[in-house]
């Protein structure tokens, strides 16, 4: 699994000032700092940019790749910025991300670049229902990128992770129903998530344990990527498979089976609970983990 570093963003109160100020020293410590954690990719989220997008992204990734040789997923909704990017990228860059909306004029950057890129399943009408939506606008996203020459293998298809704590909108089933029938729609594609939105809206001490269960879940589907947060040692030890008996159990849950609470440690049983909660099983509350 390839784990993305999601800490260089521009939302972030302690970076985004060092961001928007051009302050390389704070963004350089921290890249060094995702490297060291194991980080396959360094995510750069210069959001919308729209003032001098190209030259704010341009200057990001050559800051970036002066302290480390990892590869950069590059993260804008402005194509003149993504493009200002990939032309001075060392190496080969993701795209995070391309949808629908904007296929037209960024999968050319696919082919021109020979990048990999990011899939968002946003449809022209919003967020997609279900898991069937997902796919429609998997199958429209797929056969545009192979009319353009690109391979399955290039594209991550993100179906899009809400908040939990949402209950009107908690996508996460439809996530992992989409998930499950990905390699019958896109034969050797690949998959990413931005993890961390599964757990947006919860207080902040129980964000880690929603985050991990969901990457977890998604193990069962052979999850190719996920955005992280890369300090979270507990979820890049379960991402490097260090912990099998703790995925083993989520995944009994997941099928139905009944698991015996009196044979599993406190923190299986933690994990137990919010697999419950992620799939309906159980509502969600702030106090899930006490009840």
């Amino acid at each position: 699994m390839y784990l993305i570093g999601e800490n260089l963003n521009v939302m972030s109160k302690t970076l985004g000032p060092a961001m928007k100020e051009r302050n390389a020293k704070p963004l350089q410590e921290m890249a060094i700092e995702e490297t060291k954690q194991g980080m396959d990719y360094i995510d750069i989220n210069i959001g919308p940019a729209r003032k001098e997008g190209d030259k704010f992204m341009e200057w990001m990734v050559k800051t970036v790749q002066e302290v480390t040789s990892k590869p950069l997923s590059l993260d804008t909704t402005n194509p003149i910025a993504m493009e200002a990017g990939l032309k001075v990228h060392k190496g080969k860059a993701l795209i995070n991300s391309i949808s629908l909306v904007r296929m037209e004029e960024e999968l050319p950057f696919v082919v021109k670049y020979n990048c990999d890129f990011i899939g968002l399943l946003w449809g022209r009408e919003g967020l997609p229902r279900d898991a069937n939506e997902r796919g429609a606008i998997a199958a429209e996203l797929l056969y545009t990128a192979n009319e353009k020459g690109i391979t399955n293998e290039k594209i991550w298809f993100d179906p899009i992770v809400t908040p939990a704590v949402n209950i009107e909108s908690n996508h996460v089933k439809p996530c992992l129903e989409f998930m499950s029938m990905l390699q019958d729609l896109a034969p050797g594609a690949g998959s990413a998530v931005g993890l961390s939105n599964v757990s947006n809206g919860a207080p902040n001490d129980l964000r880690p344990i929603l985050n991990r269960t969901y990457l977890m879940m998604l193990m069962k589907y052979n999850i190719h990527s996920a955005i992280v947060d890369a300090f979270d040692q507990d979820l890049i030890d379960i991402a490097r498979g260090k912990k099998p008996e703790l995925v083993k159990v989520v995944h009994k849950v997941m099928d139905g089976e009944q698991v015996d609470s009196a044979k599993l440690t406190s923190e299986q049983i933690k994990y137990v609970k919010t697999v419950k909660v992620l799939l309906g099983i159980n509502l969600y509350s702030h106090s899930w983990l006490d009840t």
